[in-house]
């Protein structure tokens, strides 16, 4: 083989040893980059996957219909709970500015949303979901034939009020006004739910509570409504807690109250779309 023509080979060889790496270096690069997106992608499902407990303080109002939204809510993420604190807004937004831990704050009132704003515990701008109205809750058959707001002033009869500092009773105090009535209550409860309770056990003849509460009630106590209510319709705002422990899962259930879904569990409980 003559000099020319064993340079011309080994040319050939080094160019196909450098296009042989060439191709295993891409290979590999091509390779890198899909296990990259593949580890992008599982990073993604991972992080949208939510877990963990979401802790909800509302108010005693929304008891049932939340309950149920709950219970969906962990249907639909494996993996979560959702614990509830029902009561009176005021003294769950006196918690909530105390220290207490939760993610989720519903309110009856904007008022009361408003002492957990402006201690700044709130984390973006509360969003109204719902509204609710009054009802007068009387025995089953209303034996005391109540047909008004101004019945409730009949000597004898036992009314019960939710406190002023509750939504609901602040909202009875604007009906009274509206309708320019004064009433002296055997008693003021600290929840819509505990002045409801005072007629199902009989220890009062009426109550003023929301619709809601009547609704759910069922048999055990009958509904009137009275047009005085239509001046203290109360809005229901919902916000994020600023120390939530879990704010993926906390935006997750705001996010299903709001949804289509939500909302009809909630008009099927009797509040009014916002």
């Amino acid at each position: 083989m003559t000099r020319s023509a064993r340079r011309t080979r080994r040319t050939l060889q080094v160019a196909g040893a450098g296009a042989a790496a060439l191709l295993a270096l891409s290979a590999c690069s091509s390779s890198g980059d899909s296990s990259t997106k593949a580890d992008s992608s599982a990073s993604a499902s991972s992080s949208a996957k939510l877990s963990g407990t979401v802790t909800v303080f509302a108010a005693a109002s929304l008891k049932e219909s939340f309950t149920t939204l709950g219970e969906e809510f962990e249907e639909e993420h494996p993996g979560t709970k959702v614990t509830f604190s029902f009561g009176g807004s005021d003294s769950l937004a006196a918690s909530i500015t105390g220290g207490a831990p939760a993610d989720v704050f519903a309110s009856a009132s904007p008022k009361t949303m408003a002492i957990v704003t402006d201690a700044g515990d709130a984390s973006g701008t509360p969003a109204t979901f719902v509204r609710n109205q009054l009802e007068i809750a009387t025995l089953p058959g209303n034996p005391d034939q109540v047909s008004s707001l101004d019945d409730l002033t009949k000597s004898g009869l036992k009314v019960v009020l939710c406190d002023k500092e509750v939504p609901c009773g602040a909202a009875a105090q604007k009906a009274l006004d509206a309708g320019k009535l004064k009433l002296t209550p055997v008693s003021y409860e600290q929840d819509v739910k505990s002045a409801l309770t005072k007629v199902e056990l009989k220890e009062a003849d009426a109550a003023v509570v929301y619709q809601t509460d009547v609704k759910a009630a069922g048999g055990k106590v009958e509904g009137v409504e009275f047009p005085e209510s239509a001046n203290a319709i109360n809005d229901y705002p919902i916000v994020r807690l600023k120390d939530t422990k879990n704010a993926e899962a906390a935006k997750a259930f705001i996010a299903l109250v709001r949804s289509a879904e939500g909302q009809k569990v909630l008009t099927e409980a009797g509040f009014l779309k916002p």
